[in-house]
């Protein structure tokens, strides 16, 4: 059975083996792909904040630490809603369970829009832009990671579903869906070019101002052997977009 969106995460078993495989020591997201998006979004303080495919919150509770005015976070999970609302019970963000191309994205009401590791699963990523555009103010930007084109591309590497120790790099021009066997299950992800990336947000709108494949630093790594690994291949994309004022009409 294939799995789109987030609704792999409602899987049991997937749900458990996941957040464990998240939150062990030297997880790339933690390690690598987390200190990139924050050092991209900057100081939040004062921001009205939406997240895209938020999964339990985490980044939103850092931000409102950090002082961000507002923190609006959409998952289409029913476990990961659960999770999210759980953790910011003590906060002022707020959830909404729906996915990403089926929220309703009011006009010009956010400072500031991320996503980690989830556009990858939205097959209309030229409508989602659009649509995170508008919902920005004049100045608001976007801030998101994918994993990188060079992990989604090959066919065969999503099929094997084995821990990789070396990386094919196949098919990269031949966009769209991929299935890959992720934890014993059938995962739908969209493979895109960086190019085609960066040409769907300036087609959009957006100025890109930041375009990022975080490197791996080696004291945040617990294991040598793990940190030598990680710097064989680049495993995030991230982009950094504004919304500028020379775009309202």
């Amino acid at each position: 059975m294939e799995f789109k969106g987030s609704k792999a995460y409602d899987e049991e078993a997937f749900f458990q083996q996941f957040m464990k495989r998240r939150n062990r020591t030297d997880s790339p997201n933690l390690r690598i792909e987390k200190p990139a998006i924050l050092q991209l979004i900057g100081n939040p303080e004062g921001f009205s904040v939406l997240d895209l495919g938020c999964g339990d919150a985490s980044l939103g509770l850092d931000l409102l630490e950090k002082g961000c005015s507002s923190y609006l976070g959409i998952e289409g999970s029913n476990k990961m809603f659960e999770e999210a609302i759980q953790l910011l019970e003590a906060s002022k963000g707020k959830m909404e369970l729906s996915s990403m191309e089926d929220y309703s994205y009011p006009p010009e009401a956010f400072d500031l829009a991320v996503s980690e590791l989830a556009i990858h699963y939205v097959e209309d990523m030229e409508t989602l832009f659009q649509s995170i555009f508008q919902t920005l103010k004049p100045g608001g930007r976007l801030v998101f990671s994918v994993q990188h084109p060079l992990l989604t591309s090959s066919f065969k590497s999503s099929e094997s579903g084995e821990s990789r120790s070396s990386w094919i790099v196949d098919d990269y021009f031949y966009s769209g869906k991929r299935v890959e066997n992720w934890m014993g299950e059938q995962v739908v992800k969209y493979h895109r070019s960086t190019g085609e990336y960066f040409s769907a947000l300036a087609n959009a709108g957006f100025k890109i101002e930041s375009l990022t494949e975080p490197k791996p630093d080696p004291e945040q790594f617990s294991n040598p052997e793990e940190y030598k690994r990680r710097m064989r291949i680049p495993l995030f994309l991230l982009f950094s977009c504004v919304k500028g004022e020379d775009f309202i009409g």
